[in-house]
């Protein structure tokens, strides 16, 4: 769930989810980056009571000495750190995976800098005990990441605990071989590659400016044509 906004509608928010899916199920909380380093440790005081897995972004992705300190009050709390997915290479995950900055480490496939890059964090985030969930949602994410969490089944930690892959429900009519999810688990994709390949009609449909899409845009004045 998203927080920071409003304290006592965070509050509020989190009573009811907790109320429909009860303690037993887990609960993750994304802040977005919106606080700084104090108000994110005061804040998440207050919310856990209602036991959240983690605290996802609580402050600017770039701050690991300041994730740091906000996970050395909230881990006894029982609240992990999670971030990762506005971190650029293997360097900037070292530093975190050092000042025990961070307990679910969010790679994002298509911001680190390729494969041999996403691998050499997975090999950090294992010597260094650290579970892998990685950041997925946007246009071909899913179809991609489910590969990488794959790779490190098989190759990396041989083990599913604690270890979740985000999953969003739109845009998959757009690949040509969508991701697909059965009873809250990926299933292993059957084709070649990465799975991330758009269809033609999709790429032809949506071409800036004279797809089909951004025609009627242009028609009903969402857009100005150049």
């Amino acid at each position: 769930m998203k927080v920071g906004v409003s304290l006592e509608d965070d509050k509020r928010r989190s009573r009811l989810i907790r109320d429909e899916i009860g303690y037993d199920n887990l609960l993750m909380m994304d802040a977005n980056q919106c606080w700084d380093v104090q108000e994110a440790i005061d804040w998440m005081k207050e919310l856990a009571i209602f036991k959240p897995l983690w605290i996802e972004e609580p402050t600017s992705p770039d701050d690991v000495l300041g994730h740091a300190q906000i996970a050395k009050v909230l881990n006894p709390l029982g609240i992990g750190i999670a971030t990762g997915e506005h971190c650029q290479n293997r360097v900037v995950f070292k530093q975190f995976l050092q000042a025990n900055a961070l307990q679910y480490c969010q790679i994002d496939c298509c911001r680190l800098g390729g494969v041999n890059e996403i691998v050499a964090v997975y090999i950090m985030a294992a010597k260094f005990g650290v579970p892998v969930c990685p950041h997925a949602g946007g246009v071909g994410l899913c179809e991609h990441v489910q590969h990488l969490s794959i790779f490190d089944y098989i190759c990396v930690s041989g083990s599913l605990e604690n270890r979740y892959l985000e999953y969003a429900e739109h845009l998959h009519e757009h690949m040509t071989y969508p991701a697909t999810v059965k009873k809250g688990y990926y299933l292993v994709p059957k084709d070649l590659g990465h799975s991330t390949e758009m269809q033609e009609d999709s790429l032809r449909d949506h071409e800036y400016p004279n797809g089909p899409v951004w025609q009627k845009l242009f028609d009903e004045g969402t857009f100005q044509r150049d």
